[in-house]
């Protein structure tokens, strides 16, 4: 059983007693290496994932197996993607991975529902879980119809930053280019040009990003 004073500290908007008895008592804490897939799309889910620590990537495959990154979860949230699978029964239609070491608390299908009638606070974090992801893919959908490519490359490079917390991005430009839903090419083409300009510095494997990478987007605005 999860210890309810440790599960407070990672949940805090949760200030009902009983709520955070029941998360402690049918909860299951799952640790989830980095790079781990959690779901894959035609799987069905069978618990309400709340990350507690890490951070999580929710991609959109098509039908050729191209990627496109649509959102991240941050320790406290969970995916509404996931939640309106479960509720309805059907397959997922994402993919979800370990975007660094995570810990995840399970919740049961079966105790979500109940809890939506039983706990107010359970109804509302649901709620506002739906509108903050749906917001959220309103953003990506704004900028794959309506940003370039370069602004999405920069974009994507700052989330990238403030999720990992580190200026150093251990990642590739075929990772980049799938996750964005387009070439290797494009992408390496256009991180030679922010290198040109000082903005980042490429190692092997390995992006480096200026401090003041954020500002200086901004300034282009």
């Amino acid at each position: 059983m999860i210890a309810k004073e440790n599960l407070s500290n990672y949940l805090p908007f949760f200030s009902d007693l009983r709520l955070l008895d029941a998360l402690a008592n049918e909860g299951k804490i799952m640790e989830i290496k980095s790079g781990e897939t959690i779901i894959e799309p035609g799987q069905f889910i069978k618990m309400v994932p709340i990350l507690l620590s890490g951070s999580i990537k929710v991609l959109r495959l098509d039908e050729e197996g191209k990627e496109l990154l649509l959102y991240y979860i941050d320790p406290g949230e969970t995916c509404a993607l996931s939640l309106t699978c479960c509720s309805s029964n059907r397959a997922s239609e994402i993919r979800a991975v370990a975007e660094e070491d995570s810990v995840l608390l399970s919740v049961p299908v079966g105790k979500h529902e109940k809890w939506t009638e039983e706990f107010k606070q359970w109804k509302d974090y649901v709620t506002d879980s739906y509108r903050i992801k749906f917001q959220e893919l309103l953003k990506t959908l704004d900028a794959v119809a309506f940003k370039r490519m370069d602004e999405r490359l920069m974009r994507y490079l700052v989330t990238k930053m403030k999720q990992l917390k580190t200026n150093e991005l251990a990642t590739t430009h075929q990772e980049i280019a799938n996750e964005l839903g387009t070439s290797r090419e494009v992408i390496s083409r256009l991180l030679k040009q922010l290198e040109k300009k000082k903005w980042i510095e490429l190692g092997r494997n390995i992006i480096y990003i200026r401090d003041d990478f954020e500002e200086l987007i901004h300034k282009l605005n």
